[in-house]
């Protein structure tokens, strides 16, 4: 990939996976609150100024390192928001739907932005400044934020889906369960390089159809 074209990915895609990755972490910080634990909300975190979220590795320089070079996978992250699970009105209950919360917010910002790529197209004509621009971003948008919340839905540790399945295990179980943590980097790499990722593509495709087809009808 030729530098110009990584520049233009970077321009298409920052923004939309900024939002997409902050998102994901308000979307954690705020069902904790919702049930009992105000960590976040006293740190801070439940805020959408990018400043209180960005990581200077996860946010910035490894996103762009991907765009640039055209990584096919979107590697980054925001700082994780501080949950105290112990806190919780109900323990397995606040743990099962805050895990589950930052992949819901990548859904309902996937469709937010199907939503928004449709109004565009209905709305304005393509001789509109920054049309084009901003229908890609949008475009991308979804891709990322669908991308986000399927990849953080696999059970290995820390991943969201791992505390989804934890918030239903006793605590033995649990226990034996979190010693994949310090392999979980290795199995990652190991999906990566043997492309056993792009098996989420399919239905993330899918879903990507289905947010477009909703958005078009609720735009008409």
């Amino acid at each position: 990939m030729d530098l110009e074209h990584g520049l233009k990915q970077v321009s298409q895609q920052f923004v939309p996976f900024m939002f997409a990755v902050i998102v994901h972490e308000i979307g954690h910080g705020w069902v904790a609150h919702w049930f009992g634990d105000d960590t976040a909300k006293n740190s801070g975190r439940l805020t959408i100024n990018p400043m209180a979220h960005i990581d200077p590795i996860g946010t910035v320089l490894f996103p762009v390192i991907n765009m640039v070079t055209g990584i096919p996978i979107l590697i980054g992250w925001a700082k994780p928001v501080p949950i105290n699970p112990m806190r919780f009105r109900k323990y397995r209950t606040g743990l099962f739907w805050v895990s589950l919360a930052g992949p819901i917010a990548n859904l309902l910002m996937a469709f937010a932005s199907a939503l928004s790529l449709c109004l565009l197209v209905k709305l304005l004509t393509p001789e509109f400044f920054f049309y084009k621009e901003f229908g890609l971003m949008l475009r991308e948008g979804i891709i990322i934020n669908l991308w986000l919340g399927a990849f953080n839905l696999l059970p290995i540790p820390p991943l969201d889906g791992s505390k989804v399945i934890e918030s239903m295990l006793s605590y033995p179980a649990m226990q034996k369960y979190e010693k994949i943590a310090p392999y979980s980097f290795y199995i990652l790499l190991a999906l990566m390089f043997t492309g056993a990722l792009s098996l989420l593509a399919g239905p993330i495709q899918f879903m990507e159809s289905r947010l477009l087809g909703l958005s078009a009808i609720l735009t008409r």
